[in-house]
């Protein structure tokens, strides 16, 4: 199957050489037309001449003799029977009755008599004119005659020059279209080779079409498609990363509420079972017992709220209601109902009064979990400060390494020595998403066998006078 660029290639040179053809076809009669209608005017001159000099002489045959041999002329004067009175090229004796000759029979009637057609007494074609003139008191016909073959030689002559004129014609026209055929070409294969690398998802190959306005009008469609199609290849990107994210925190949550509701889950089932066993079980141990129920089942409430604030939280559905108030203040109570929780242990706050604009709630949970997180990985005594606009909860504990100070305000994540905790690794989470909404970021700054020290920035946070 031929490519479009050889169909234009081999039909451009068909109606190409089909043009000169015809014009060569054209060119060829009519150029026979002129010629012919030019020797006839040669003619008609020439017997006008002829009649005059005819009228001055006595002696027709030497006349006729020395005109045919100026002119090289065939000469023929012909009587009213049709007999051949002189003739320059042969015997007149032998020659037959010009009576019925077209031309002769035309000039008795018109002012000239002509026509075309092979001499049997010469033995070649000839061009005819014929002309009624009075020659000493007699009509005759003076007849003069032009070999067509002379005529042709130079037709020959003009023909073969538009030949090669036309040849040279087809060869710049075949040159021309092979060159145009090339850039068609050219043109084609960038489209074709551009659309295997979008095919490959090369969103970002280079098209160039140079020569038609065509195909540079295919090529920015093409851009436009491409660029379509490279905008929804990333939207289909983000939504499979969306959907596996999606994925992985479902998996990440059932499996923490499996690992982190099982200790709970099985106190409680295990004091129930017990219950349920034992109708007359202690009155002491019964209330132990339920006491225990309730704890566990108020642990595993804690941890559904947690984990719904946190998907809250994450889903930006949290809306802040913010005041003004001292975080010192709030940060001392936070230090005196933990110091509550944790009576063997000390919490301290050292602070100046600080005024913020910020939702008063989600700072207080914020301060919590920082505290609560840092009584968890230290033995000693935690610090609560407020110095060069930063909130800074300081430990004296085993510190974080240096690989999991990225990981471990992730959700769901926790340092492996303390996996006995049933947190589900989201009070650091919380903590980061409350902290954006309130435009600062948790920062951690931790020493292995030092301490760490948990901070935010307060800047975005505090009023300004």
């Amino acid at each position: 199957m031929l490519k479009i660029h050889h169909h234009f290639f081999f039909n451009f040179i068909a109606l190409f050489i089909g043009t000169i053809l015809v014009a060569a076809l054209i060119g060829y009669l009519t150029l026979k037309s002129l010629m012919i209608g030019h020797s006839e005017d040669e003619l008609q001159r020439a017997l006008n001449i002829l009649q005059v000099q005819m009228n001055t002489t006595s002696d027709l045959d030497t006349l006729i003799l020395d005109y045919h041999k100026l002119t090289n002329m065939r000469i023929t004067v012909i009587n009213r029977d049709g007999t051949v009175i002189a003739e320059s090229d042969a015997d007149r004796e032998t020659m037959e009755n010009h009576a019925n000759r077209f031309e002769v029979m035309q000039a008795a009637s018109q002012a000239y008599g002509k026509a075309t057609r092979y001499s049997n007494t010469i033995k070649t074609d000839f061009l005819y004119v014929a002309k009624r003139i009075d020659y000493k008191g007699e009509r005759i016909t003076l007849r003069l005659a032009m070999s067509l073959e002379k005529i042709f030689q130079s037709y020959t002559t003009i023909t073969g020059r538009l030949i090669f004129v036309f040849i040279l014609f087809i060869l710049i026209a075949i040159t021309i279209s092979y060159r145009l055929s090339h850039r068609i070409q050219n043109d084609i294969n960038s489209l074709t080779d551009y659309l295997e690398e979008i095919g490959n998802k090369n969103y970002k190959a280079v098209i160039k079409t140079n020569h038609f306005s065509e195909f540079l009008l295919i090529s920015l469609q093409l851009k436009n498609l491409v660029k379509k199609l490279s905008n929804r290849d990333k939207q289909k990107r983000k939504y499979t990363a969306k959907l596996r994210l999606i994925n992985k925190q479902r998996n990440d949550i059932l499996s923490a509420i499996s690992h982190e509701f099982k200790n709970p889950v099985a106190s409680i089932m295990g004091y129930a079972e017990t219950l349920h066993d034992d109708p007359d079980v202690n009155i002491k141990i019964r209330t132990k017992f339920l006491d225990k129920i309730l704890s566990n089942g108020k642990k595993i409430a804690l941890m559904l709220d947690r984990l719904a604030l946190s998907v809250k939280l994450e889903n930006n559905d949290v809306t802040l209601h913010k005041s003004e108030f001292d975080l010192c203040l709030l940060a001392d109570e936070v230090v005196q109902n933990l110091n509550k929780k944790y009576k063997d242990r000390s919490i301290h706050a050292e602070c100046p009064p600080t005024l913020i604009n910020a939702d008063k709630t989600t700072i207080e949970m914020v301060l919590i979990n920082l505290v609560d997180n840092a009584m968890k990985y230290s033995e000693a005594d935690v610090t609560v400060t407020i110095s060069d606009n930063r909130l800074n909860v300081i430990d004296r504990g085993i510190g974080i390494a240096a690989k999991e100070i990225e990981k471990i305000s992730s959700k769901f994540y926790r340092v492996e020595k303390n996996t006995w905790d049933n947190s589900l690794g989201l009070g650091l989470a919380i903590v980061g998403y409350i902290l954006n909404l309130h435009r600062t970021t948790l920062q951690i700054e931790s020493e292995q066998g030092v301490g760490s020290t948990f901070w935010f920035d307060l800047t975005p946070l505090i009023k300004q006078d």
